[in-house]
């Protein structure tokens, strides 16, 4: 898979219209998204179906931005897996493009994904745990089985409950291209 450091797709942007899509939920494209970028979300992302529409950059490559580069890589890798090879991940995602000053359009703040997992496993484990002291100790299952999901998350870079979270009403708006 190809990859592209956020100074030369930058450089690229100027000399010419991208296919360039940012993976991540609506709400984090809402709080702050590269310039030029359109939002089509990881879990919305239909190769066939992108590349389908797209215009007249339809032999231009597709670049992948999410906030650190592991959704842009998923990302990158169902277009090749449905067989779209002309594909580009932007390493270190968002946070390089901000970090190297480039344009970012800004909008409404939002609790992060990550932070939002964050909370609800550890509300889920406390919640596990408490009741399992207080009622029944089978309830220390519920903290087992989402000690269990993190392990999974974290050995397989695939969290079920970010993506469960992802779809919650407060994580969705309007995607939008940028201008």
């Amino acid at each position: 898979m190809q990859t592209i450091d956020v100074q030369t797709l930058a450089q690229r942007q100027t000399e010419s219209a991208l296919n360039f899509i940012d993976v991540r939920t609506p709400a984090e494209y809402r709080e702050s998204h590269a310039l030029g970028s359109r939002c089509i979300p990881l879990d919305r992302l239909h190769p066939t179906e992108v590349a389908a529409a797209r215009d007249e950059r339809g032999d231009k490559p597709f670049y992948f931005i999410c906030k650190s580069g592991s959704r842009s890589s998923m990302a990158a890798k169902k277009f090749i897996d449905a067989g779209i090879p002309n594909v580009v991940s932007v390493e270190g995602g968002t946070l390089a493009w901000e970090a190297a000053g480039l344009p970012v359009a800004r909008g409404k703040k939002t609790i992060s994904l990550e932070r939002q997992v964050r909370i609800a496993a550890g509300g889920l484990v406390l919640i596990g745990a408490v009741l399992g002291v207080l009622l029944n100790p089978w309830f220390i299952g519920l903290s087992a089985f989402v000690g269990a999901g993190l392990v999974f998350a974290g050995i397989t870079d695939t969290c079920g409950m970010g993506m469960v979270l992802a779809r919650m009403p407060w994580n969705q708006c309007e995607p939008t291209e940028s201008p």
